[in-house]
């Protein structure tokens, strides 16, 4: 059936969007650079986006953001300094998830504090969390360094 097919080249299209890594300011990331690469991979699993993203690792905070931030060009800002690379990670998946409330979800952007995009994302981001240490369990050191 021609079904299978159709689905099949969608479905690769989700999985082959590109992260780039730009502002590498961060000890922690050049030392983990598989760590990341197969948690981004995770987080494109969980929440696939279908258009390109950047992801800028930073060392000190941009503009207003707390640890994370994010634009409307799928660009994502993460604070890196003097975090551990459990709240690093969770600072991504965060805004990933945001990314694709705003992409895939079409939501509409609430308040800072308890909306309803921002209790999803934190929720979601712990899960991630979760389900990423259960999956690769030989990163447990790395991730409290």
């Amino acid at each position: 059936m021609v079904k299978y097919p159709t689905i099949k080249i969608l479905f690769r299209y989700l999985y082959l969007m590109k992260v780039t890594i730009k502002n590498i300011k961060s000890e922690n990331y050049k030392n983990n650079i598989n760590l990341y690469n197969n948690f981004m991979r995770f987080l494109q699993k969980q929440f696939p986006l279908k258009e390109d993203i950047v992801v800028n690792f930073v060392g000190e905070r941009v503009g207003k953001m707390t640890t994370g931030s994010r634009r409307s060009n799928s660009e994502i800002n993460v604070l890196t300094k003097k975090r551990l690379t459990r709240d690093i990670l969770r600072t991504l998946a965060h805004e990933w998830v945001h990314e694709y409330q705003d992409k895939i979800l079409k939501m509409k952007r609430g308040p800072n504090i308890g909306g309803k995009n921002e209790d999803m994302a934190n929720a979601e981001a712990g899960s991630i969390m979760k389900k990423f240490e259960k999956t690769y369990p030989k990163y447990e050191e790395k991730m409290y360094e």
